[in-house]
Parts: structure tokens; C-alpha cells; sequence
């Protein structure tokens, strides 16, 4: 049986090419696989799990990678897996081929893969369940791979601060030594490696004025008193005359 699949991922050819040809790497992103063993002559031993109508099948075999041609980004694999059940096997050639996207950004992979399955599974090649199983896989892969490639990109540099003149220059950091010198500085961006400004001239402190001479508080004049003052007045004039 033989299926025809493509899919894009939103990264570079160099990229994408480079997580594709990666098979410890590569192999997480399909649901249901992983990579077991490394063996050292290229291959790899693993598992693979997928469910298939009412039955679920187990296998263990290898994956190999046959060819890499690095110029027209062309990647052939092969695969073989028995049931862990005994109820048959399977093997796979699988053909990935890598372009940019003629529709738009980014990367096009175009997948052909050539597979047989004996035993009691083959009953699942009829009536198209294993494509559309593959199918859903392959919308599963596509996703997962550009979730891998995406988080292996590194983030962009920071953009350059355009200068009044006309230059560009890369963004500046505060310099410690002027803002020891000038806490002032410290809001002030002043470029890296640059030399510090020279720190102000000290300034004598503020002579503090002398302190004015207050007078006490005038005592509150009462009625009363200049009342009784004049009514003493009187009385010694009056005995005064008489005297």
C-alpha cells in the first residue's frame, strides 16, 4: 500500500531539513513513537503504538536512515516492526522530500511512504482505515515537528535604537560608575564601554541663618484691671487732699 502525504511547517528549509533527518529528535513528534535504543550501525531499535478500529497494535523493530542527500534535501528511511502479540508485522519505506513552500512562507514536506502489514491487521488496509488513520497521525506529526523546530530557533537580537543623525546603534545599558557618582544617571541610558562622565564639582553645604531674637508675648490687657486701676487712682487723690 502505498500513501502520498504532504504538510508545511512555518520554519526555514535549513531547519525543518535539519529536525527531519534527526530520528532521536523527529521520532517523539509522531504520536505513538519513540526510539528505544541507538544501535551503531546507524539504525535505531523502537516501539511504535497505534490504534486501529477496535484493536490496538504494539510493535517493536528498527528505523533506519538508508539515504540523506543534503543538496536536494531528500531523506529515505525504512522500517520494520513485529506485533508484540504475534499477530503479524510490518515494514515501511518512507521518502521525505523538503522545499520551500511555493504557496507562501515557509518549509513544504512531501512524504511517500510504500508500507506492508501481515498477519490479522491486514484486514485494516481494506475500506481505507489505515489512510485515514495515517492521515490524522500525519496532522498530529506536522504539528508536533513544527512545535520542535520552533522552540530550537533562537530568539531574534534586539533591534538597533536609530540615532538622531542618522546611525544606528545598538541598544544601550546604564553605566554603574555614573550612576555611583550621579543618582541623577540612573534613569539615563549611557552606552556600554563608553567613559564616564566626570562627577560634579562638591558643593558647600547651605549655611543654615541665625535664628531671630523673639520677644515674649504681650500680657493680655483686661477690663477688669483698668477699671481698678482708676478706681485706685481716684481714692489717692482724694486722700491726698485731705491730708
Amino acid at each position: 500500500m502505498k500513501l502520498e502525504q504532504s504538510f508545511t511547517v512555518s520554519a526555514p528549509v535549513e531547519t525543518v531539513w535539519e529536525a527531519l533527518i534527526d530520528v532521536e529528535r523527529v521520532a517523539p513528534c509522531l504520536p505513538g513513537a519513540e526510539v528505544t535504543e541507538v544501535v551503531g550501525d546507524g539504525s535505531f531499535k523502537g516501539a511504535f503504538v497505534v490504534k486501529l478500529g477496535p484493536t490496538t497494535a504494539s510493535y517493536a523493530g528498527t528505523l533506519k536512515m538508508d539515504d540523506v542527500d543534503a543538496d536536494a534535501h531528500v531523506a529515505t528511511m525504512s522500517a520494520r516492526g513485529t506485533d508484540r502479540r504475534g499477530q503479524g508485522g510490518a515494514s515501511a519505506t518512507i521518502v521525505s522530500r523538503v522545499a520551500e513552500d511555493p504557496d507562501g512562507g515557509g518549509t513544504r514536506v512531501d512524504v511517500d511512504t510504500d508500507f506492508t502489514i501481515t498477519g490479522k491487521l491486514a484486514r485494516f488496509g481494506r475500506g481505507g482505515m489505515i489512510q485515514d488513520v495515517a492521515n490524522r497521525m500525519l496532522k498530529e506529526f506536522a504539528a508536533n515537528l513544527e512545535e520542535e523546530v520552533q522552540a530550537g530557533i533562537p530568539a531574534p537580537a534586539p533591534a538597533a535604537v536609530p540615532d538622531p543623525g542618522g546611525a544606528e546603534h545598538p541598544a544601550t545599558s546604564v553605566d554603574p560608575l555614573a550612576v555611583a557618582t550621579d543618582p541623577g544617571a540612573a534613569g539615563a541610558a549611557v552606552p556600554v564601554g563608553a567613559d564616564a562622565p566626570p562627577p560634579p564639582a562638591p558643593q558647600a553645604p547651605p549655611v543654615a541663618a541665625a535664628p531671630r531674637a523673639t520677644r515674649p508675648p504681650a500680657k493680655p490687657v483686661s477690663g477688669f484691671s483698668l477699671v481698678l486701676g482708676a478706681l485706685l487712682d481716684r481714692l489717692r487723690r482724694l486722700f491726698g487732699r485731705r491730708g
